[in-house]
């Protein structure tokens, strides 16, 4: 099918979403938590999630027309890709804010944009969602911490696909998908207040974009227990990496060690090392053990429930160099069949921002769901 004359396309980064995930932050809401994050090193990835979505679009430049705001908040970018652009708006601090975010959409979209894609997390859905006009296509690319919302696309390539298979004209229809957003001062007490803002209208292309979140702990207490008993059978004298999420928690409990709900801790020898830890504490402590001592180390993960994502959801700290540093024979992945199940024959999905890495942890891998009871889960990179 042969591709339309033109397209044009809204362009919003929130060049500072995300920054509060590799340092355990829980999210990036807030002047207070930005400068925290700046002060502990965290890196900047917005602008580079949106570049990926980005390259895929290349090959169209010439059917394709952005609307943009100046600097870190789109025009870098589609200046670094080589694409045409109109700023429409510049902020006034080198710090943009959500303020910023509202009227950068605001003038996008008096533009008519036939889409705005906005790169962040949940806290810069909300802002868009508070501006923009009911019936206005949008499409988000994730670069946030919490990402709950389903108007996102799985990862920033299958944004970068959506947009190409609009210019294809191979889409045809729309649904409108939940702005989620959840309290972050409770998210980093390990309380989950999620809360439903309203809808969007995104592309109703199911393949690449993600549902919402499914909350909530899993029911069965009892299945729960024996995952806790297969885990705690394994281990021997490995160091623990306990991934977040309520299925670990339940892990952590029959151990009788606290844990960090949304966070990840560090275990050995039934002792809690260090709780709720950041990237680089998690680097520096795995790569202490596991250089040539496979085995030494052991990551106990679930998924996210409805959407299936491994890594890349509110779990950065399992970065690629932590990931790599730990291999992928030592990733334990726990989750109820009926988890499983919800996932309505879709694969587990990794997201690590690397797409070497994503590409190595795709393929098959075993889930634990009970005692002495395993399913092979098929992975794919989100692309």
């Amino acid at each position: 099918m042969t591709a339309v004359n033109r397209l044009t396309v809204g362009l919003v980064v929130n060049p500072y979403a995300g920054i509060g995930g590799a340092i355990a932050l829980k999210g990036s809401d807030g002047a207070d938590v930005r400068e925290k994050a700046l002060n502990a090193g965290a890196e900047r990835k917005a602008m580079q999630r949106a570049e990926t979505a980005l390259k895929l679009l290349q090959n169209y430049q010439e059917q394709l027309n952005f609307v943009t705001c100046g600097g870190e908040m789109g025009a870098n970018v589609l200046k670094s890709l080589g694409f045409s652009y109109q700023a429409v708006f510049t902020p006034n601090a080198q710090e943009t804010s959500p303020e910023d975010t509202k009227q950068a959409v605001k003038a996008i979209v008096d533009k008519g944009v036939d889409i705005l894609l906005f790169a962040g997390g949940d806290g810069t859905a909300r802002d868009v969602y508070s501006v923009v006009p009911e019936n206005q296509l949008v499409l988000g690319i994730p670069a946030g911490v919490k990402i709950h919302s389903g108007v996102y696309a799985i990862s920033p390539t299958a944004a970068g696909r959506v947009i190409e298979k609009i210019l294809k004209g191979e889409l045809s229809s729309i649904h409108e998908s939940d702005v989620m957003d959840i309290d972050e001062s409770a998210f980093r007490e390990g309380i989950v207040k999620a809360r439903r803002f309203g809808e969007m209208s995104v592309p109703a292309e199911l393949e690449y974009v993600q549902a919402v979140k499914m909350g909530g702990k899993e029911s069965d207490e009892l299945v729960l227990d024996d995952i806790a008993a297969e885990v705690i059978e394994r281990v021997e004298e490995e160091l623990l990496v306990m991934g977040s999420g309520s299925t670990v928690a339940a892990i952590m409990d029959e151990m009788g060690i606290e844990n960090t709900l949304l966070g990840v801790d560090l275990v050995q020898d039934d002792t809690l090392i260090k709780s709720d830890v950041t990237e680089k504490e998690l680097f520096e402590a795995v790569s202490k053990v596991s250089p040539n001592a496979s085995g030494s180390v052991k990551l106990v993960i679930t998924l996210i429930g409805g959407q299936g994502h491994l890594f890349g959801r509110g779990n950065q700290q399992l970065s690629p160099r932590v990931i790599r540093a730990i291999g992928k024979d030592n990733i334990w992945v726990v989750a109820t069949k009926t988890k499983l199940q919800s996932l309505n024959n879709q694969p587990l999905r990794v997201d690590t921002g690397d797409s070497e890495l994503d590409n190595e942890l795709s393929g098959t891998i075993r889930v634990i769901t009970g005692y002495h009871d395993e399913v092979l889960m098929p992975v794919a990179a989100v692309s």
